[in-house]
Parts: structure tokens; C-alpha cells; sequence
């Protein structure tokens, strides 16, 4: 039987962490919708005296904001849809094939998680250059094609599937893909699309990369926008405050509908662990 106590105080405690996460995200919609006087008020207010929606307007002429959205979307779907396809691949040799230094090549895969992208952002850059994809969607996409964090992933999802299913289907003469993709993808969706998530994410909210591989407006993306904005209002950045989180707002939006939308089949993928 549940103590009462117990539970309240759960409770309680659940709700409060709530709130304290939820309050930046409340501080700056009510930032946003602030006019420019009432950010100079000594006593901060916790709801705008008249919520100025113009200011969602004016963030989108703060900056070339259609442009580097175009980028971001190009930029983001390109990287989550190679992410998706190479780690389904890999982690279906990884888990299902067999062939020699299978292991000892996952290996290298799970220590590349350990390596910061920083490390190795000067001899990939090297590489673009030498491409002449600087400035290109091929600079921003191509490096982060793979994920190994993807590949282990699915690979953990692979390996908990028997296999005779698998080989049902190759009697019935399945191909590798169509085993992969019409077999394996959609007993693995949970996963498939928590990773996806997680992939929109990183690449949606990617900043250094796009930063160092472009060096004009036409390729420029969301991220490298706001700091541009914020650069160029050096030292009145308190009187721009509110076109500043309404840019960010924006920018963070498509994520939160993502989530919404996905959230049911991440809490799938988190009941289903296959981390065993």
C-alpha cells in the first residue's frame, strides 16, 4: 500500500523541478512579448504590461531570417536523413552480419563518441577546403553523415530481434535492403524515431560547424543568425532583449512541435530498452 506522505512529497517535488526547468523557457516568451520600456524597468515585471507581437516581426528583419531558415532546413534534413540511412545499414551488419574484424571495427565506431568534435574540426575542415566545399551544403551535411551514437544505437534494437526472422524472409527471397528496410525498420520505429529526434535536434541547434565551414549570409544558418544579431547590437543588447528571444523563440519552435509529435514513440523506445 502507497504511504500518502510519501507520494505528496513525491509529488511536490516533481512539480517544483518542473517548474524551475519550465522557468527560463516562461522568462523568455514573456521576454519576447515585452515592449523595449519595460525591459529598462529596475523591477522586473512577470507579464508584459501589452504583449507586443510586432516584435516577432521585427526579429524576422533583425537578420536575412528566410534565408538562413532555408539553410537550416536543407542543412538539418540532409544530416538527419543520412544519419538514419548509414546507421540502419551499419548497425544491421554490426548486429546481423558476419564478417572478420566485425568487432574490432564497432569498437572503433563506440570510440569516436569519446572524441569532441573540436578535435577533429581542423584536418576535416583541411579536407573541405581541398574539396572546395566551403561555403557549400556539402560542408555542412557530409561531415556529420554518420552518427556512432546512430549506429549503437540501432544496433542494440537489431540485436534484440531473433533471428529467424530474419531468415523467413530471406527463404521467401528477401534482398539485405528489403530485409532491412521492410523487415527490421518498422519493428525498430520507436528507435528509428527517437534517433531521428535526436539527430533534428543536434543538427537544428548546430552552431560551431556552420559557423567555421561558411563564411557568407547566403549559407549562413539560424544559429550563426542570432549571434550575428546579437554581435551587432554589442552593448544594447538589454534595450534588444526582446527581438533577441523572439529569434530564439522562433528558431526553437519547429523543435518543440517535433517533440510533441515524436514524444510517443520515445517513451516507446525508453520502455522497450534494448540496452541489455
Amino acid at each position: 500500500m502507497k504511504n500518502p506522505l510519501l507520494h505528496t512529497t513525491r509529488v511536490a517535488v516533481a512539480i517544483l523541478i518542473t517548474l524551475v526547468m519550465f522557468f527560463p523557457i516562461y522568462w523568455m516568451v514573456i521576454t519576447a512579448l515585452k515592449a523595449p520600456s519595460e525591459l529598462r524597468l529596475a523591477s522586473p515585471t512577470f507579464w508584459p504590461e501589452k504583449a507586443m507581437w510586432g516584435n516577432f516581426a521585427a526579429a524576422f528583419k533583425a537578420f536575412p531570417f528566410y534565408r538562413f531558415t532555408i539553410n537550416t532546413v536543407v542543412q538539418t534534413v540532409g544530416i538527419v536523413f543520412l544519419q538514419i540511412n548509414i546507421g540502419l545499414m551499419a548497425a544491421y551488419a554490426f548486429s546481423k552480419g558476419t564478417f572478420p574484424g566485425r568487432d574490432k571495427l564497432f569498437a572503433l565506431v563506440l570510440a569516436a563518441l569519446i572524441v569532441p568534435e573540436q578535435v577533429v574540426f581542423v584536418p576535416v575542415y583541411v579536407l573541405m577546403s581541398k574539396l572546395n566545399w566551403i561555403n557549400t551544403y556539402y560542408a555542412l551535411i557530409i561531415p556529420h553523415a554518420a552518427s556512432a551514437y546512430g549506429i549503437f544505437l540501432l544496433r542494440q534494437m537489431f540485436r534484440s530481434i531473433n533471428n529467424d526472422v530474419i531468415e523467413a524472409a530471406k527463404v521467401d527471397g528477401a534482398s539485405r535492403f528489403q530485409v532491412l528496410y521492410k523487415i527490421l525498420t518498422p519493428m525498430a520505429m520507436p528507435t528509428v524515431s527517437t534517433l531521428a529526434v535526436i539527430s533534428f535536434i543536434s543538427s537544428w541547434n548546430a552552431y560551431f560547424w556552420p559557423l567555421i565551414m561558411t563564411n557568407s549570409n547566403k549559407m549562413r544558418v539560424l544559429t550563426v543568425g542570432i549571434s550575428m544579431m546579437r554581435d551587432s547590437i554589442a552593448g544594447d543588447e538589454a534595450l534588444n532583449m526582446h527581438i533577441i528571444m523572439s529569434a530564439s523563440i522562433l528558431i526553437i519552435l519547429p523543435i518543440v512541435v517535433l517533440f510533441i509529435f515524436a514524444q510517443k514513440y520515445i517513451v516507446a523506445a525508453m520502455a522497450n530498452s534494448t540496452f541489455k
